[in-house]
């Protein structure tokens, strides 16, 4: 009896852990088959649309494209009755800064993948292969890890000369630091190279743009000036120009006019459009294959004519209560405060609407002359993600370009930018199964194209809808995920120990000494963690370096004390088995000292006797 009570009990327990692993919500397992049956078909070709079709869908794979009646279907697939409905490539967003917490409202909106703008830094490139993988349940990430400038912008401006070479955003000195920049992102998995903006010498192009090429490596550029400008990046072989960057400047009738760079005077210099100057331009970018990517949205609110109705639709999204128990309060509040355009009148609200209607018609006479234009809403943590890039196909529809031509800059295109148009952008045999099923006719109002019904996702059905216990592993924010936080915090403690005591004596006198076991322990600090990625499972060993490291110092990895050996005052060497590695994702490391502490130098107190945050990567283990 006792034996059998047993038996049931363990046969309960099996079952239990059977349904767990069958009833997790998100991307369910690809069955062995699933035919996508009776709708429409608009492939991202541009041909005409196909009805009764029939997708077969075998593994992560597009295994047929047929007709009904005409089809052979796998045994035991899973059938998705599309009969007056459309089928379509699942969606890109061809211009993201990536933050984990954008997968969700992204995929709900038909987005399957994205091309970042390079602010992902060390975490892009595990992210994107989590996602290829199966691993992540998000749009594909494609990735230029971080950009190439003329000088350090935004969170980087206050740069200390620690940071990693893929920290965004990196600036050459040299024509070889160039090549070198390139090589390195090349070398990390970038699927593409990012020049950021226009103002290095023209030798730095042309040396990163010949580096670019002996991989086959796509190259972006923001050809804002004043050295490079759109002309020249297309002569370079520039397949993109996100932003639209600069083309205001090239096409306006006197450059000199307008010589600061914003979004106002771009809408003056397109006001004053040269048409000849535009034919030209026109021409020259169709010659090379260069795409534009405008992001009207960002570029120019409060002018399309559907501004209005945005707002709302944006409030309406960042409410949605399953996807506010985890997305930042402060990305919902910056995306809720960008509805409101800008203020102009009179006159210059004339001569600036004149301008936008410029700037729309330069983008159609492209598309008219057998160029391309790639949509982006510019998606970051100001935007509603997803819905950004449905709101930007309807102003490139207001500009008169086709709903067709919409769809393949949604799709097609934007998989041939990076050069993945053999495995994406079309629904046709052979390519990685990322479909989606939408209730109306996209061809007749572009608005259809966000009436997703079903996404289909690596040859997984998607579970829309949003999801409290949504998450990321890596955690990546696309405005900051360095590899060492509070660089310019260390430098300044830096700077202060070399007037004062010097802590543990190796920071003011540069050499390094034993370590020590003071009464009052210094502030430490991190400037470097190498290195910064391991395998998942792998023990590893892994160097920090920084400065008031001491006898009784903790190092603490994901919260928890580890193993550790203090070489010096300045470097430590962290030992982590296979079971500390077990979990994938992005953890932190900190050195704690312990009390009491010295007393504040030059009046100022450091820290609390934690470092700053070293954060190291743990990839998943791929067969």
């Amino acid at each position: 009896m006792k034996k059998a009570l047993r038996l049931s009990i363990c046969f309960a327990i099996l079952l239990l852990i059977v349904l767990f692993a069958v009833s997790v919500p998100g991307q369910t397992p690809a069955p062995a088959a699933i035919v996508i049956e009776g709708g429409t078909l608009i492939d991202g070709n541009g041909g005409a649309p196909v009805p009764d079709s029939v997708v077969v869908i075998q593994g992560n794979r597009i295994a047929a494209v047929s007709r009904k009646g005409q089809a052979t279907y796998p045994p035991n697939a899973k059938i998705i009755k599309a009969d007056g409905k459309f089928i379509l490539p699942g969606l890109w967003d061809s211009q993201v800064s990536n933050s984990w917490y954008f997968a969700e409202p992204q995929l709900n909106h038909g987005v399957t993948s994205t091309i970042d703008v390079g602010t992902g830094g060390e975490t892009s490139v595990p992210y994107r292969d989590a996602v290829m993988h199966g691993k992540l349940v998000a749009p594909r990430g494609f990735t230029g890890i971080s950009r190439i400038s003329s000088s350090n912008a935004g969170v980087w401006s206050n740069w200390t000369g620690l940071e990693s070479p893929l920290t965004p955003t990196w600036v050459p000195k040299t024509v070889e630091e160039t090549r070198a920049a390139v090589r390195l992102r090349v070398a990390a998995g970038a699927d593409y190279i990012i020049f950021y903006d226009g103002g290095l010498p023209m030798d730095f192009y042309r040396a990163g743009f010949d580096e670019a090429r002996k991989t086959n490596t796509p190259v972006f550029t923001r050809a804002y000036g004043p050295i490079l400008l759109p002309g020249d990046a297309a002569l370079l072989g520039s397949v993109n120009i996100p932003h639209s960057a600069g083309i205001g400047l090239a096409v306006t009738q006197d450059p000199s006019k307008w010589p600061t760079r914003d979004d106002r005077s771009e809408l003056d210099r397109y006001a004053e459009m040269d048409d000849a100057k535009a034919a030209a331009l026109v021409k020259v970018l169709v010659e090379h294959h260069t795409a534009l990517v405008p992001t009207f949205m960002i570029n120019f609110p409060g002018y399309p004519k559907d501004w209005p109705q945005f707002a709302p639709e944006n409030r309406k999204l960042l409410t949605e209560p399953g996807l506010l128990a985890y997305y930042p309060a402060y990305a919902v509040n910056t995306a809720l405060g960008n509805g409101g355009g800008r203020a102009e009148t009179g006159a210059v609200r004339e001569r600036r609407m004149k301008g936008f209607q410029n700037a729309l018609r330069f983008h159609k006479m492209l598309i008219d002359a057998g160029g391309r234009v790639v949509v982006s809403g510019n998606t970051n943590e100001g935007k509603a993600p997803g819905l950004d890039l449905h709101h930007e196909m309807q102003i490139l529809a207001e500009a008169g370009i086709g709903n067709m031509q919409i769809i393949q800059g949604s799709t097609r295109w934007a998989a041939e930018l990076i050069g993945k148009q053999k495995i994406l952008g079309t629904v046709e045999a052979g390519k990685l199964a990322d479909v989606i099923v939408v209730d109306a006719d996209p061809l007749q109002d572009i608005r259809n194209l966000d009436k997703i019904n079903t996404v289909i996702l690596n040859g997984g059905v998607v579970e829309l809808g949003y999801h409290s216990w949504y998450r990321s592993p890596f955690n990546m924010v696309g405005s900051y995920s360095p590899t060492v936080e509070g660089l310019p915090w260390t430098a300044a403690v830096k700077n202060a120990l070399r007037g004062g005591s010097g802590g543990n004596g190796a920071v003011a006198t540069g050499r390094t000494a034993p370590v020590t076991d003071p009464a009052n322990s210094p502030q430490p600090a991190i400037e470097t963690i190498a290195p910064y990625m391991v395998t998942q499972g792998a023990a590893s060993t892994i160097t920090i370096t920084g400065f008031n490291f001491v006898r009784r110092s903790q190092v603490l990895f994901d919260g928890k004390p580890v193993r550790f050996e203090a070489v010096s005052p300045t470097e430590i060497h962290i030992m982590l088995d296979a079971e500390q590695l077990r979990t994938a994702g992005r953890f932190d490391i900190v050195v704690k000292n312990p009390e009491p502490f010295e007393p504040a130098m030059g009046n100022r107190i450091w820290g609390n006797g934690t470092s700053n945050q070293a954060h190291l990567i743990v990839n998943f283990k791929y067969d």
